[in-house]
């Protein structure tokens, strides 16, 4: 853990399991950031034991933690603490996380979705900070959501709120992360690529590209990586869209690794938004990216095993 104030204790950890990637992030009592630490994930079945490990190293540096939060992909039963669902990572529906955890290295584990984790931290320390209600989308791998009330997250009946990438965004039924989620911008852009023979793309094996390709060619002006950028932006705006007219949210933050593409996506998301919700309600709602990039979810996880903790 890189340590960026050495008198400061390190007593919440925050840690997402993602499907390529550990990342954790320490927070102090009076919830700053002491620093953050990160290892690819070398066998996704065995993530698990590989998260216990890295937990128990952290510990290891760390000896003041008090408590621990894991963030994942899937959806987590509130009453059980476990995964229910995970479509992403499956071997998390198998496992009781939250006991491994506590048996290995004797810290209590709080499991909760990433994008809820997410939101809450862009909530508490990011572009939602001051706001009383929230909801928060995250672009990247998959397309989640987090719905915050009068500053906790709104889990639902039994804890499965905030799908956001399970709208549909057209009258076949269309999801929005089929057209969204990182895999399939690029899959439409490999679709589209033979019609425009200017692009800095066509230099690259379809095969090879990645999300991040198009986003640094859009970033330099590439004209048809932004056409694709601004297409997926105008889906995302039409589910935002939804939420604008069915909550009146005040604040609605858009955040994860494809929001890393400057002004292209958000601004292609709020003309989108505008045209299809109504209009005082979109008016009264305020649509910014995120702050926290991919520390995020780690640093949520960490605040909201510091709320239990206490």
């Amino acid at each position: 853990m890189e340590n960026d104030n050495k008198q400061r204790s390190c007593s919440y950890l925050g840690v997402e399991a993602s499907v390529s990637e550990l990342i954790a992030v320490c927070i102090a009592d009076d919830n700053s950031t002491i620093g953050s630490e990160r290892e690819p994930v070398e066998d996704l079945e065995a993530s698990v034991s590989q998260l216990v490990d890295f937990i128990s190293r952290q510990r290891a540096k760390h000896e003041n933690i008090r408590s621990v939060g894991i963030a994942v992909p899937g959806l987590i039963r509130r009453e059980t603490n476990r995964v229910d669902f995970s479509a992403r990572i499956p071997s998390h529906a198998r496992i009781d996380i939250a006991n491994e955890i506590r048996t290995k290295t004797g810290l209590e584990a709080v499991i909760e979705n990433d994008a809820n984790a997410a939101g809450y931290a862009e909530y508490r320390l990011g572009a939602g900070r001051g706001g009383r209600h929230m909801f928060y989308a995250t672009i990247g791998t998959g397309v989640g959501g987090a719905l915050i009330v009068d500053g906790r997250v709104w889990h639902g009946a039994a804890g499965f709120a905030g799908e956001f990438g399970y709208i549909a965004v057209n009258s076949d039924g269309m999801r929005l992360e089929e057209v969204a989620s990182a895999e399939n911008i690029v899959r439409r852009t490999r679709a589209r690529l033979h019609q425009d023979s200017t692009s800095s793309l066509n230099r690259l094996s379809e095969q090879s590209m990645t999300i991040s390709d198009i986003q640094n060619a859009s970033i330099n002006d590439d004209d048809f990586a932004r056409l694709m950028l601004e297409r997926t932006g105008t889906y995302i705006g039409s589910a935002v869209a939804t939420v604008i007219n069915l909550l009146n949210i005040e604040t609605i933050v858009i955040g994860g690794p494809t929001m890393m593409a400057g002004n292209v996506l958000l601004n292609s998301i709020v003309r989108s938004a505008r045209e299809l919700s109504f209009t005082p309600s979109f008016e009264s709602t305020l649509i910014l990216a995120g702050e926290l990039a991919d520390l995020a979810a780690a640093s949520g996880v960490a605040l909201l095993a510091g709320e239990k903790g206490r």
